[in-house]
């Protein structure tokens, strides 16, 4: 049994190993623990992937109705005042939407359109072009107080695209406090809607996974 998890460590490299090795002092625990974390990973991914189509449409709905209030048009991706970041991310979505031809289809620019993207329009810099006339109501059911809504979704938001983008990226995350990032995003989206927060805490498979945790 030593051979192959001699091979394995070598595949996947001590270094990678190393903060699996501190935790538990055992090669042999060490892996499970690695496997482990490949599960919670996934589950993760899971997880915030509700959150991101959530939490996307319901800030896309609300800009759409800011941009028709002040525009005229639905349409909101030529009337948003974006930084030099934001805007260059706007740009590649809708030039991989259209690689296909054919005229603009709204929801393809959506699905292009990253999860930092979205975590970013809540940030505080666009506490008066988005947040104050438009974003908020996209979580109606958060804090009374706008401003501490912001703040709220700002933080759950922040460590959510944390989390996953570590999770994406086959980084360690045994060592997180997942059970605060899943109530994190059951919270954040209870307060989109509370039926897509009993929808994925009726789906979400994280919970499981972390019950089955193997000791150290």
């Amino acid at each position: 049994m030593h051979g192959k998890e001699d091979d394995v460590v070598v595949l996947l490299t001590p270094e990678r190993l190393s903060s699996y090795d501190r935790v538990t002092g055992s090669r042999s625990r060490a892996l499970r623990l690695y496997a482990w974390n490949m599960r919670a990973s996934s589950s993760v991914l899971e997880l915030t992937g509700i959150v991101e189509v959530v939490a996307r449409n319901a800030m896309d709905r609300e800009l759409c109705r800011w941009s028709e209030r002040r525009h005229s048009s639905r349409s909101w991706f030529d009337h948003v005042p974006l930084d030099r970041q934001g805007s260059a991310d706007l740009a590649k979505a809708r030039s991989r939407a259209a690689r296909h031809g054919g005229a603009e289809v709204h929801g393809r620019v959506l699905a292009e359109l990253s999860f930092g993207f979205w975590r970013y329009l809540v940030e505080s810099r666009y506490l008066t072009a988005f947040w104050t006339p438009a974003l908020h109501r996209a979580f109606p059911a958060g804090p009374a107080d706008i401003l501490t809504r912001q703040r709220k979704v700002r933080a759950r938001m922040q460590q959510l695209h944390f989390v996953r983008n570590r999770a994406a990226h086959h980084e360690p995350i045994h060592q997180r406090d997942l059970h605060r990032d899943h109530s994190d995003a059951i919270e954040l989206l209870g307060w989109i809607n509370p039926v897509a927060a009993e929808w994925a805490t009726e789906v979400a498979s994280l919970p499981a996974v972390l019950d089955a945790r193997p000791s150290p």
